[in-house]
């Protein structure tokens, strides 16, 4: 389920926020490809930061453990649902980052099938070099020396006749 930008401000604290508005929809595509990977890592640690707290939190109160430290930061309140809210902006920038990486590599495949058809067009078109001049009349074709088979049309109509009259033989025997 997602959650409404008023929430997020009201759990989280002034720098926090900041982080947290640049992964939302039109912000995230002004973010150059390399802050968005910081601010990944960045997103990461937090959202940890928050998990541990959590279960720190849950352990003290089932009485499994006692107080971590003098007291929790003043934001450790709600840390299952500050920790949903890093999650959140993480998995965002995650998909951004996928989708910056696959636009990459459509681009790099596009180019290379251009390049690929245009080598293809220009070997189709190879400039042979000129004969020059010559002392004689060039080349002399030579008769080729293999039989050609020539199969008449009649020939072939007579073996398919052949075939449907041995068919109907065999149909009429049959019944």
């Amino acid at each position: 389920m997602s959650i409404p930008s008023k929430f997020e401000r009201s759990l989280l604290s002034h720098d926090e926020y900041e982080t947290i508005s640049l992964t939302h929809h039109p912000a995230i595509y002004d973010v150059e490809p390399t802050k968005l990977a910081d601010m990944q890592s960045r997103l990461r640690k937090m959202r940890d930061k928050e998990q541990t707290l959590g279960r720190q939190k849950r352990r003290e109160t089932r009485g499994k453990r006692e107080a971590r430290g003098a007291s929790f930061p003043g934001t450790a309140e709600r840390p299952s649902q500050r920790k949903q809210v890093f999650a959140a902006a993480l998995k965002r920038v995650n998909r951004e980052l996928r989708r910056l990486h696959n636009l990459e590599t459509r681009t790099a495949h596009v180019d290379a099938a251009r390049k690929a058809l245009a080598l293809r067009r220009a070997a189709n078109f190879i400039p042979y070099p000129s004969a020059g001049s010559a002392g004689n009349e060039g080349m002399v074709p030579r008769p080729s020396m293999r039989r050609r088979k020539i199969v008449t049309g009649a020939r072939i109509g007579r073996v398919s006749q052949a075939t449907k009259v041995a068919q109907a033989r065999s149909d009429t025997r049959g019944a």
